[in-house]
């Protein structure tokens, strides 16, 4: 491809992520792996290079942009090279018109930036929400261990007890120690989070909202399998992708639990008040994963930010039925915002009052408001909001 013609495909490839942003479709990663899927002709380098100016183009712009070429335009004016590559060549864009709308740059809309501000976040530490992240692994303890296991590179230790962190791009899952199931991708503030479980050897765990299991299978390795953990999601299509990998990790999961949204106790009746601890990694808007899907913020409105804030309070009510008195409840949220994170914890004490606060045991972050916060800027982790309550 010549460069004018992966600037046309990264302007394709923009417009794609923006209508599947406006119609809740597909995320970035996964219609750029399909574009190229369709252009055999496109060589490695052609793709990280398409792949590098999309990326580029999310994150200089906070709002939705009004097409793929509006948004490229709007980088190619940061950036001296790409302008004249809009020359109107065979397979490339054509010419900048007088007038063309330009997007405007920005971590994100007006009322997301209030509420970015409103929970602390400005200037810098606002911008870092946007950085590329690291790639971050977590030894399998069940397998391996940091201190002994060969890798092809050396990565750096960080705070959590099996973390390793790599250069972006590493490609750590063609490695025979990810294919063998030694090691997990995993940033390093969900393995942190997952440490913040007041657990020991012997107790029952049920992670409510588990997902494809990261941090079911972070819990399994932690504790050795010495614990009963029990899966359970609304989600059939990514808790069906527990099995294989706990059976790759060599896992532990006693129960897998499909649930069904608002009728969830029905389908737990059976741990109603005897579970010593319950994860609740609630869904949330994703604020503190814009540096690995920065697209994400194009899809989030104050509509939905109220939603998932309601489902929050859900998941909370219903972890309350399932912990055994001085069972404790860890709740956390991928989200930097208070309305998702201290906010919501302080609600539900509020209508809990049988729960008290516990500080979370961890070697980063910071406390914010009823928690404790990991952000990017600060901790170079992903952000996220944990804290813990324990019954009475």
């Amino acid at each position: 491809m010549t460069p004018a013609a992966r600037v046309q495909a990264a302007i394709e490839l923009l417009d794609q992520i923006i209508e599947a942003a406006e119609n809740k479709g597909a995320p970035a990663d996964r219609l750029i792996s399909a574009y190229f899927k369709t252009r055999r002709y496109a060589g490695s380098k052609d793709r990280r290079a398409v792949r590098e100016l999309v990326y580029r183009a999310v994150r200089l712009i906070g709002s939705r942009p009004s097409s793929g070429r509006s948004a490229m335009l709007t980088l190619a004016l940061t950036d001296e090279t790409l302008l004249p590559l809009f020359d109107g060549s065979p397979h490339g864009p054509r010419p900048r018109g007088e007038g063309e709308w330009i997007e405007v740059r920005a971590v994100a809309v007006n009322w997301l930036m209030v509420e970015l501000a409103h929970s602390g976040l400005e200037g810098e530490a606002a911008n870092a929400l946007l950085d590329r992240a690291p790639l971050d692994i977590r030894v399998n303890a069940l397998k391996a261990d940091r201190e002994t296991i060969d890798l092809p590179e050396a990565g750096e230790p960080l705070a959590a007890p099996q973390a390793l962190r790599f250069p972006t791009g590493t490609q750590v899952e063609q490695w025979p120690a990810h294919r063998d199931g030694l090691i997990e991708v995993q940033d390093h503030g969900s393995q942190l989070v997952a440490q913040a479980v007041p657990a020991s050897a012997g107790d029952t765990i049920i992670d409510l909202c588990a997902g494809a299991g990261g941090k079911t299978l972070a819990l399994a390795a932690r504790f050795g399998n010495a614990v009963s953990l029990v899966a359970a999601d609304t989600d059939k299509r990514r808790l069906g992708n527990l099995a294989p990998r706990a059976a790759k990790a060599g896992a532990q999961i006693d129960y897998t639990i499909l649930l069904d949204p608002t009728r969830e106790l029905e389908a737990l009746e059976a741990f109603k008040g005897k579970a010593d601890h319950v994860l609740v990694d609630a869904p949330c808007s994703g604020t503190g994963t814009w540096r690995r899907n920065p697209e994400s913020r194009w899809r989030l409105d104050q509509k939905e930010l109220a939603r998932l804030g309601a489902l929050q309070d859900h998941v909370l009510d219903t972890a309350a039925h399932l912990v055994r008195s001085r069972g404790t409840i860890t709740f956390v949220t991928c989200s930097v915002l208070d309305t998702e994170g201290t906010d919501r914890m302080q609600a539900f004490l509020d209508r809990h009052p049988n729960f008290t606060l516990e500080t979370p045991d961890l070697p980063l972050g910071s406390a914010r408001g009823t928690g404790w916060r990991l952000d990017p800027f600060h901790h170079s982790t992903d952000g996220f909001f944990v804290a813990i309550a324990r019954a009475s």
